[in-house]
């Protein structure tokens, strides 16, 4: 793949869990009834809704800038993380968050060479 359609793919990839992530943070922000219920369901204070909503927006937009995408992406990894523990733990499927994390470092390494210089995939 030359480097204007690898370049390419990576901002597709890219784009799908940021504008998911910036839809749920600012949600968190926004507190409708609905995230509120769903805050509930997962077993969370309502409090803690705020301080999500603020970490998941700073980590979506360190992802976002090019100079500190990587620490975005270690970010949002752990922020993931979290999401997958809470789903397991109430017994619902958690794939979406283990879905997302895959498109943001898979987008990150498609656009971003120093990583796949840290990173190379070894071929036969």
């Amino acid at each position: 793949m030359n480097s204007k359609h690898m370049l390419w793919v990576s901002y597709i990839m890219s784009t799908l869990p940021v504008l998911m992530l910036l839809f749920s943070g600012i949600m968190k922000l926004i507190k409708p009834p609905s995230v509120m219920e769903g805050f509930a369901h997962l077993g969370y204070d309502e409090s803690v809704a705020l301080g999500l909503g603020v970490v998941e927006l700073l980590a979506t937009l360190l992802y976002i800038i090019p100079r500190t995408s990587v620490l975005g992406a270690i970010l949002l990894t752990g922020y993931l993380g979290g999401a997958t523990a809470t789903h397991l733990r109430i017994g619902e499927p958690f794939h979406m968050a283990i879905l997302l994390g895959v498109f943001v470092w898979g987008g990150l390494y498609l656009r971003d060479e120093r990583l796949r210089l840290l990173i190379p995939l070894r071929t036969s």
